[in-house]
C-alpha cells in the first residue's frame, strides 16, 4: 500500500499499459521481485494478462515446445498395428475426415476405407463394419463416438477382442470423439491418441482455407472475377465466424462447431445460371443453410445475418479494394491468380485487432480474464484432497477452514420470510403482482431451509456425528474452494463466488421481506432479485390489461430510460414499473443523449440507469435507430440446466452508429454479474 501512495502516477501508468507483464514495476519492486513474484502482482491487478505471463514463464523454464500446439501427424498409422485403435480427440472447428481420406488414398487404402458417423441406430452397422474389416483388412473410421455413448461399452468389448483374435495385418480401427468423461478409459489406454487444434487467428484460418481450394475449384466459374471476389469474401466470413468464439459470451451465445464442410462452395452454380447475381439466394444458402444449420440461438442468427449482409453485397464485386472491416488492412485484393490472393493473406497481421470482428478492444480483456479463471479453477481442482500431517502443523486443516467458513455463511444467511402471515395479509387482493410475491417467498424460503439443513449436516459430518455422503462431500469441497454448492443453485443460476453470492442472497430476500411487511410493491423493482423475472413481467402486463380492460395478448413493452437520478423518482408510474440494477455489457450509456455509446477502455460492464417498462397496446414496428438489446439473467447467455438465460428484449437508441454496430459488439443487458 505504501508503494501505491508513494508512486500513484507510476502505478497508474503500469496498470493502464497494454502489456504490464513487460513494463517495469514502479519503485523498488522491479529489482525486488523474481519472475514468479511479478506474476503474483499481475495476478492481483491485471488478471487478463496472466496467460501471457504463464506462457513466457513456461518458455523461460521448460522451453517453447511445451506451449506450441502439436502438429497432427497422420503418419502415426506407421507405428500402429491392427490391434491398436487410432483415436482423434476432436476440438471445435476441426474435422479430420478429409485428411484421413487423403491418407488412405496415399497409402493405397482408398478402396478399402469405410467411414460411419455414429448416432441413433448406427450401432449394428458399426459392429458389422468392424467384423468385416478384421476379416478383409479394411480401414474402419467411426466418427463422433461421443454421440453414441450407450454403445461405448460394446465397442470396449470389441477392442478387447482385437487383442486376442487373428486379424488381417492391414486392418485399422480409427475413432473420433469429443472429450467426454463417459468415453471408455480402456480404449484410450489401448489406442494411439491424436489431437489437433484449429489454427488460431484470422490470417492462419484464411491461409488454411486457401490451401483447401484447388486450382480447379479456384477457376471453375464462367464469371471468374466476380466468383473469385466472392470466394475471398466467403473465406473471410468463415474465418471471422470461427475466430469470434474467442470472445466467449461477447462472441457467440452458444459455441458452434463450424468446420470445413460448411465451407462447401456452391456459388459457381448460381453465378453461371443467373445473369444478375442472386444475392438473396446466395445469402440464404450460406447464412441460412450451410452455416445457419448449426445455429440454434435467435440472437446468434441475427449476428450471422449481419455479417453476411456486410460481406455479400454489390460493393463486394463492384467497388475496387472493398473494405471488409473498419480497419484499412482488411479488403478484397485486386483480382489475379490464386498465388496473388495467398500473397495478400501472407501480408495480413498475425494477430488481429478486435475491431476486425466489429468488437471493442475491451472484448479481448473479458475473454482473457475468463481464460485466467479457467486456468486457476483447473489448478485448484488439482490440489490434494486430503490434508497431510505436515501441512496441518503449518496452519488450520481443511476441515477447520470449512467449519469456520460454514459458520460464517450460516450467520450471514437471512431469516425466512413469514409466508402464512403475508398470505393472510394479501388474501383480499389476489392481484397478479401479489401472486408473484407469494411464489417468490416460497422459493426463497425453500432455498434458505436447504442451506441451513445442509450446513448443519455438514458440520455434523466433519465432527463425525453423521456419515459424509457424496452430496456432503461436494458441499465440503465447494465451501473450501469458496464456490457455491450446486444444491444451493437450484432456485436461480449465478456465477458469483460464495462470499458475494451470500451477500446477494441477503439483498434478494430483503426486497421481498420489505414488500411482504408493507404489503405495498416497491417504487423501484430490482428485477435481478426475482427467481423467475419473466413471470413478474407477465404479471405486470396482466395488471395493466385488467386495469384498461384489454386483452393481454395485444400488449407489448415500451422502454423509457430515466434521465434523472433514482432519488428524484418519488412516485410509481401510472402504467408499468421502474426497473433498476441492470448492467450493459459490450457498450456504454450516454446519459446526456439517452443512447448507446462506446464504453471506456478497460470498463467491461456499465451500470444502466433505471428503465421504465411501460405496457403499450398494438405497438408500432421498431424504429431504424433502435437496437433490440437482449437482456439475460446472468452472464452465461446460453442459460444453464435450470433453463434459458434470456428474459426480454429491450429497445435502446443506437446513437451515432447503425444498430448492427451493437449486434457485432455483442451488446446485451445483464441482470447479475459474476463477482
Amino acid at each position: 500500500m505504501a508503494s501505491f501512495e508513494q508512486y500513484p502516477r507510476d502505478w497508474n501508468l503500469w496498470y493502464t499499459s497494454s502489456e504490464p507483464e513487460h513494463a517495469p514495476l514502479p519503485g523498488e519492486w522491479e529489482n525486488g521481485c523474481n519472475e514468479l513474484q511479478k506474476m503474483l502482482i499481475v495476478r492481483s491487478l491485471r488478471q487478463d494478462r496472466i496467460s501471457f505471463c504463464v506462457t513466457s514463464f513456461i518458455i523461460n523454464n521448460l522451453g517453447p515446445r511445451f506451449v506450441e500446439p502439436p502438429v497432427l501427424d497422420m503418419k502415426a498409422v506407421k507405428d500402429s498395428t491392427a490391434r491398436t485403435p487410432l483415436i482423434f480427440v476432436l476440438s471445435p472447428g476441426v474435422d479430420p475426415t478429409a485428411a484421413l481420406v487423403q491418407l488412405a488414398e496415399t497409402l493405397g487404402m482408398g478402396r478399402h476405407f469405410h467411414a460411419l458417423s455414429l448416432g441413433q441406430g448406427q450401432a449394428p452397422i458399426a459392429t458389422r463394419m468392424i467384423k468385416e474389416g478384421v476379416k478383409n483388412g479394411h480401414w474402419v473410421f467411426l466418427a463422433n463416438c461421443h454421440l453414441s455413448l450407450s454403445w461405448m461399452p460394446q465397442l470396449d468389448k470389441l477392442v478387447e477382442q482385437l487383442q486376442v483374435e487373428n486379424l488381417h495385418p492391414d486392418f485399422r480401427l480409427w475413432l473420433s470423439s469429443s472429450p467426454h468423461p463417459d468415453f471408455p478409459i480402456a480404449i484410450l489406454q489401448a489406442g494411439i491418441k491424436m489431437t489437433t487444434e484449429p489454427p488460431k487467428g484470422l490470417k492462419a484460418n484464411m491461409k488454411r482455407l486457401y490451401q483447401l481450394v484447388t486450382e480447379a475449384k479456384f477457376s471453375r466459374c464462367t464469371r471468374l472475377v466476380v466468383y473469385r471476389k466472392l470466394l475471398f469474401a466467403l473465406c473471410f466470413f468463415h474465418s471471422v465466424l470461427l475466430e469470434r468464439k474467442k470472445f466467449l459470451q461477447l462472441g457467440w451465445n452458444i459455441v458452434y462447431s463450424f468446420n470445413d464442410s460448411d465451407f462447401e462452395n456452391l456459388m459457381s452454380l448460381y453465378l453461371d445460371e443467373y445473369e444478375e447475381i442472386p444475392w438473396d439466394a446466395l445469402k440464404y444458402l450460406i447464412a441460412g443453410v450451410n452455416y445457419g444449420g448449426h445455429v440454434t440461438d435467435d440472437w446468434d442468427r441475427r449476428l450471422l445475418t449481419t455479417y453476411i449482409s456486410d460481406y455479400f453485397c454489390e460493393g463486394t464485386v463492384n467497388t475496387p479494394f472493398f473494405k471488409l472491416s473498419s480497419l484499412p488492412t482488411y479488403y478484397i485484393p485486386r483480382d489475379g491468380p490464386q498465388a496473388s490472393y495467398r500473397e495478400y493473406i501472407n501480408l495480413l497481421p498475425p494477430v488481429e485487432h478486435p475491431e476486425v470482428f466489429g468488437q471493442h478492444p475491451n472484448a479481448d480483456i473479458a475473454s482473457q480474464i475468463s481464460e485466467t479463471r479457467t486456468l486457476f479453477d483447473t489448478l485448484l481442482s488439482l490440489q490434494p484432497q486430503v490434508t497431510s500431517s505436515t501441512a496441518t502443523r503449518a496452519g488450520p486443516s481443511r476441515e477447520e477452514k470449512v467449519l469456520e467458513l460454514s459458520a460464517d455463511v450460516r450467520q450471514k444467511v437471512p431469516a425466512q420470510v413469514d409466508y402464512e402471515s403475508t398470505r393472510k395479509l394479501l388474501q383480499d387482493n389476489p392481484s397478479p403482482l401479489n401472486v408473484v410475491l407469494l411464489q417468490e417467498i416460497q422459493r426463497y424460503n425453500s432455498l434458505l431451509h436447504t442451506i441451513r439443513t445442509s450446513l448443519t449436516q455438514l458440520e455434523k459430518g466433519i465432527m463425525g456425528l453423521v456419515v459424509m455422503s457424496s452430496s456432503l462431500e461436494e458441499i465440503f469441497q465447494c465451501i473450501h474452494d469458496a464456490r457455491v454448492p450446486p444444491l444451493w443453485e437450484k432456485a436461480y443460476p449465478s456465477l458469483k463466488p460464495l462470499a458475494s453470492w451470500t451477500r446477494d442472497l441477503g439483498q434478494r430476500v430483503e426486497q421481498f421481506a420489505r414488500w411482504a411487511e408493507t404489503a405495498h410493491p416497491p417504487l423501484l423493482f430490482w428485477l435481478s432479485g426475482f427467481t423467475f423475472p419473466t413471470g413478474f413481467l407477465t404479471a405486470v402486463l396482466q395488471s395493466c390489461a385488467r386495469q384498461h380492460n384489454v386483452s393481454v395478448d395485444t400488449l407489448s413493452w415500451e422502454f423509457i430510460v430515466s434521465a434523472v437520478d433514482d432519488n428524484n423518482l418519488l412516485f410509481p408510474p401510472k402504467d408499468g414499473v421502474f426497473i433498476r440494477g441492470l448492467y450493459l455489457e459490450g457498450a456504454g450509456w450516454d446519459k446526456k443523449n439517452s443512447c448507446l455509446a462506446e464504453v471506456e477502455p478497460m470498463q467491461l460492464v456499465c451500470p444502466m440507469p433505471t428503465i421504465h417498462f411501460r405496457p403499450v397496446e398494438n405497438r408500432k414496428k421498431i424504429a431504424k435507430n433502435m437496437y433490440s438489446c437482449p437482456c439475460y439473467y446472468f452472464p452465461v447467455r446460453s442459460g444453464g440446466a435450470g433453463g434459458p438465460s434470456f428474459v426480454v428484449a429491450v429497445d435502446l437508441k443506437s446513437g451515432a452508429v447503425p444498430y448492427d454496430h451493437w449486434t457485432k459488439r455483442g451488446t446485451a443487458l445483464l441482470m447479475s454479474l459474476d463477482n
